[in-house]
C-alpha cells in the first residue's frame, strides 16, 4: 500500500514539472525567431540538435535497463538449472 502512495506522488510531482517546462516554448521560439531574422541560423540547428539529445535519452536508459535486466534473469535462470531446482 505504501508503495502506491509512493508511486501517485511521484507520478504527481513529474506532472507538476512537466507544466514548468512547456511555459518555456514560448521563449525559445521568440529568441530563435529573433536570431534567424538576423541571420543566425547556427542556433536554430542546436536547438534542435539539443531537442534530439533529449528525446534519445530516454529511450536509451530504457533499452539498457532492459538489457541489463535480461541478462540478469538469464543469469539467474542458468543458476536455478544447474542446481536442480525449478521455476
Amino acid at each position: 500500500m505504501k508503495s502506491i502512495y509512493i508511486s501517485i506522488l511521484v507520478f504527481v510531482l513529474l506532472l507538476s514539472n512537466q507544466m514548468s517546462a512547456i511555459a518555456q516554448c514560448a521563449m525559445c521560439r521568440a529568441g530563435i525567431e529573433n536570431n534567424v531574422s538576423n541571420g543566425e541560423t547556427t542556433i536554430g540547428a542546436g536547438l534542435n540538435m539539443g531537442i534530439l539529445y533529449l528525446l534519445s535519452m530516454p529511450y536509451l536508459l530504457a533499452l539498457v535497463l532492459g538489457y541489463l535486466w535480461y541478462r540478469n534473469a538469464k543469469k539467474r535462470k542458468g543458476k536455478f538449472l544447474f542446481h536442480g531446482e525449478k521455476y
